[in-house]
């Protein structure tokens, strides 16, 4: 959610470095931004309403400064709300991730200190407490312990301090990232900002804090012990997190998912069939994910069912903390994750943990919060994704669960990786062919439409439910993922004149039944658009999608693609869907 950037070393143009760093996390949501530095004995703050875009920034030149891009939680997007948020004496700045769930207890018991507050955030509570501890003669590090044990809920601070030239941060439940150059330190939400500085990494992890100043010091909270830092070094290539010569990270990220498919399909054999061991050995497997991770999860479940011949669990993980009385020491959580710090993922998780249920965490963020809980680790290797809406990390959830459904019972690894092979030439070929110009005139008939419903069976409906998602969250169109067979117990009504609707008809044992709902939408005037390998008369209009063997991956690539190049015709940025951010770390 919240983009955090801070730095402290030799180079003078710190602000600069800070909001280079917050324009490399713009992919993480925010409405507003700021950045603080220390000059002389105070701090100055630049703030501002909306995107960063090419902005420059007029602060005076400094060598530690912190600045942040906020998605608003309390208090509406204004000025006085960003972060960073100041002390008394204007010589402490906070910044933030995350919810403090006491604040307005403390917030109280400080005004009647006689402090001062300037914004409705529950953040601007932090910089004042640390003055309070400051003035009980405790040092800048010890009164950011005290502070964070005083604070309630799951948050990551990062503050400044004039008067002893630091940066300490603190973190539970909300990601920070510490990179170690020459005479110099980063500090991130995300090692992606500080990927063009250094590739030698801290992951912080929960109830642990950090201070930086000419040296760097590790903590345990809430005791405050110092432990010996573990340092990682990343092999990522900074070039991928760019757009290179394509218009939005979207549609790079879109081209890329053959790339990431060739590579599960080659290299993740002995993995798999090391989580396979596991689950054979569970008593009850539940999935969970969010949004398109919890799409994945659903269709793992169907893929479960019809290849392994396994039953598994599924659930929203924001709903499973509802459905946990039933775990126990045999059970078995996977979790589904792009950004491996979703609240909603991380929270359930550690819930099962205490049940003693063992994890497994497939995601994509290595050293991620998601990542660091599981007892078996699977990496999507999908490479960096930037853009807000998942697709290729999505795809990447698929090819594993499928390959993952097969080698449950199965050593035909041969067969699996040749479906998955050609499923990335299929659609290496849907994403080269052209496909604006061939369905200009399907975009346009959408883009002008306030509905669309999105019907498939058996293993489609997942797919009918994530394509609904991406056309909601890039191209604002209200969309509806509906199982076939529901139609006629409600849906039906909101069908008329011209409704288009999306069938998934893969050559499977849905085909016939999910051809007969589209007669019936149809026959109420619905407009029909098929996506399939076989051509019918219901269609409308056709996407084809050559059959592979694995329609629950091909399949979704259109509905991608409608979404995005209708973001376009509507003049969307498809990058930086309004309200959303990639990593959600509130509840």
């Amino acid at each position: 959610m919240c983009g955090i950037f801070g730095y402290i070393g030799i180079k003078d143009n710190a602000s600069e470095i800070i909001l280079k760093g917050l324009k490399g996390l713009e992919y993480r949501g925010y409405d507003s931004w700021g950045i603080a530095v220390k000059i002389n004995d105070k701090i100055s703050v630049e703030k501002h309403v909306g995107k960063i875009g090419d902005a420059k920034v007029n602060l005076p030149k400094s060598t530690i400064g912190i600045g942040h891009t906020r998605w608003a939680t309390h208090g509406g997007v204004t000025m006085e709300n960003a972060h960073p948020h100041l002390d008394c004496t204007g010589e402490i700045s906070v910044l933030h991730n995350g919810i403090i769930e006491n604040y307005r207890e403390i917030k109280d018991e400080l005004i009647k200190k006689g402090h001062k507050f300037k914004s409705e955030t529950d953040t601007e509570v932090m910089p004042h407490l640390l003055e309070e501890y400051l003035k009980k003669g405790k040092n800048f590090t010890e009164s950011m312990r005290l502070a964070f044990n005083h604070c309630k809920g799951l948050s990551a601070f990062v503050a400044i301090n004039t008067k002893s030239h630091q940066i300490v941060a603190a973190k539970n439940g909300s990601p920070l990232i510490l990179g170690i150059g020459e005479n110099e330190f980063f500090i991130a939400s995300d090692a992606s900002g500080i990927l063009p500085y250094t590739r030698n990494l801290i992951f912080i992890k929960d109830n642990e804090m950090i201070s930086l100043d000419k040296n760097l010091k590790l903590f345990t909270l809430p005791d405050g012990k110092e432990i010996k830092p573990k340092i990682e070094v990343i092999t990522w290539n900074v070039e991928s997190s760019s757009k290179e010569n394509f218009k939005h990270f979207m549609l790079k990220e879109i081209n890329e998912q053959p790339k990431v498919i060739r590579n599960i399909a080659e290299n993740y054999e002995d993995q798999i069939l090391e989580l396979a061991k596991i689950i054979k050995k569970s008593r009850g497997t539940f999935f969970i994910g969010c949004g398109t991770a919890y799409y994945a999860s659903l269709a793992g479940m169907y893929l479960f069912s019809k290849i392994a011949k396994k039953h598994v669990n599924t659930a929203p993980a924001s709903e499973f903390n509802y459905l946990e009385d039933f775990l126990t020491k045999e059970s078995l959580i996977i979790a589904l994750s792009q950004s491996g710090e979703t609240i909603d993922v991380v929270e359930p998780l550690s819930r099962a943990k205490r049940k003693g249920a063992k994890i497994v965490s497939i995601v994509n963020a290595l050293g991620s919060t998601v990542y660091r809980m599981g007892d078996f680790k699977l990496l999507l290797g999908a490479g960096p994704e930037k853009a807000v809406a998942s697709t290729k990390a999505y795809i990447a959830k698929l090819s594993i669960l499928f390959m993952l459904a097969n080698l449950i019972d199965n050593n035909n690894f041969k067969s699996v990786k040749n479906i998955l092979l050609k499923t990335a030439d299929q659609i290496e070929k849907i994403v080269t062919d052209g496909f604006e110009n061939k369905y200009k005139n399907l975009i346009k008939f959408l883009s002008k439409k306030e509905n669309v419903y999105i019907i498939g069976r058996g293993i489609s409906y997942g797919t009918a439910l994530e394509g609904a998602l991406k056309l909601k969250e890039i191209s604002y169109i209200h969309a509806e993922g509906l199982a076939g067979g529901e139609l006629k117990h409600g849906p039906l009504a909101l069908i008329e004149k011209n409704s288009p609707c999306i069938v998934l008809a893969p050559d499977d044992d849905t085909y016939d039944a999910i051809i007969s709902n589209a007669m019936e939408i149809k026959a109420r005037g619905g407009y029909i658009i098929g996506i399939s390998s076989k051509k019918s008369d219901v269609f409308d209009e056709f996407i084809e999608v050559k059959e592979t063997g694995c329609s629950i991956i091909s399949q979704v690539i259109p509905m991608q693609l409608l979404s995005y190049y209708l973001a376009l015709e509507k003049n969307l940025d498809p990058d930086k869907p309004r309200n959303l951010a990639k990593s959600v770390t509130v509840k």
